[in-house]
């Protein structure tokens, strides 16, 4: 199961005897482990374990399987974490066969895993009593999930177009979307607003300086150069001088550029060029508003004005001015 249905599943179904948070989102497996400890254990020191899978090996995977024999003192259920655990399908066969197919019902093994087995290695997930959570980068329809879930459970409506824009502010990282919510429902909340709106979000979140590197490119396919130097002075007054300015056009246009060469699906892009699958699905997005050649072109507009002002041709205001001319009255 996806993440954002980790929590309902647990309130319907209680405790289940192994769970395996997999995937490379740390706020989700980090999220997923605290919403466990917090439900079934009362006194982590006596009802808590945790272990290092790197140095479970061999024999010392006894280690792991002792404890979940162990009966909590307190709490509910002794839960025994073990992180980054990739046994051998040997060493799952010796040592750990017998507890995944008659787990005890006092404890709950939890496995947080930052990504899949190697070839080799035991499939954990396809083992019995195993409750796989997929922790993987979220995609852009989960994070509105996530979102809407969220202000839901606290009495906050908020509807698809609104989580949508707040996903976009922050260009989909979840650790910030995370922090600008509990920061938006706690607004709702002292202010008496039963709904989360778009109007709320322009106000208390600033849009991620990716964000807003990609509203420039909008801009500039839309050939708006008012919207295009309004843009540039709100960057400017964020920390961004001249030179910063030019070299993230400058990288995202070439990104642009490369993702407009590529075929296959969002993923196999995403994983050719070494960037998030949603940053993928929204490069093709904006590539295909411009031409090869004109994505070509205003990469190269953008280079040359670096190389100006590392050369002293030109000052960083010059250079940055004279690129703008040239990205929208060049021809």
């Amino acid at each position: 199961m996806k993440y954002v249905d980790f929590r309902k599943f647990t309130d319907d179904n209680g405790a289940q005897p192994i769970y395996l948070f997999e995937g490379e989102e740390a706020y989700f497996r980090e999220k997923g482990e605290s919403l466990l400890r917090a439900r079934f254990v009362q006194e982590p020191t006596l009802d808590y374990a945790s272990f290092d899978g790197a140095a479970l090996k061999g024999e010392r995977l006894k280690e792991l399987t002792d404890a979940l024999a162990s009966f909590p003192f307190v709490s509910e259920k002794r839960v025994v974490r073990v992180t980054e655990f990739y046994p051998s399908e040997k060493d799952y066969e010796t040592y750990l066969k017998k507890t995944f197919e008659d787990p005890p019902t006092s404890s709950v093994l939890l496995i947080v895993n930052g990504a899949k087995p190697k070839a080799g290695g035991a499939q954990l997930s396809k083992k019995p009593n195993v409750t796989l959570v997929d922790c993987g980068r979220a995609d852009e329809e989960t994070i509105r999930k996530w979102i809407y879930v969220t202000c839901k459970r606290e009495g906050i409506y908020a509807d698809g177009v609104t989580c949508g824009k707040l996903a976009a502010y922050c260009v989909s990282d979840m650790a910030r979307i995370a922090k600008e919510t509990e920061k938006l429902l706690c607004f709702c909340r002292a202010e008496g607003k039963e709904k989360l709106t778009d109007e709320i979000v322009d106000a208390l979140v600033y849009p991620d300086s990716e964000y807003k590197i990609y509203e420039l490119a909008n801009a500039l396919s839309r050939r708006n150069y008012g919207a295009f130097v309004k843009i540039l002075n709100e960057l400017s007054t964020k920390g961004f001088n001249e030179l910063s300015l030019l070299s993230s056009l400058s990288s995202y246009f070439k990104g642009l550029y490369e993702t407009s060469l590529m075929k296959g699906s969002d993923r196999e892009v995403a994983t050719a060029l070494g960037i998030k699958e949603y940053a993928a699905k929204k490069n093709r997005e904006q590539a295909a508003k411009f031409s090869t050649n004109e994505l070509l072109r205003i990469y190269g507009d953008v280079y040359t004005a670096i190389g100006d002002i590392k050369c002293g041709k030109l000052t960083p205001q010059s250079a940055l001015k004279t690129a703008t001319a040239r990205l929208f009255f060049a021809n």
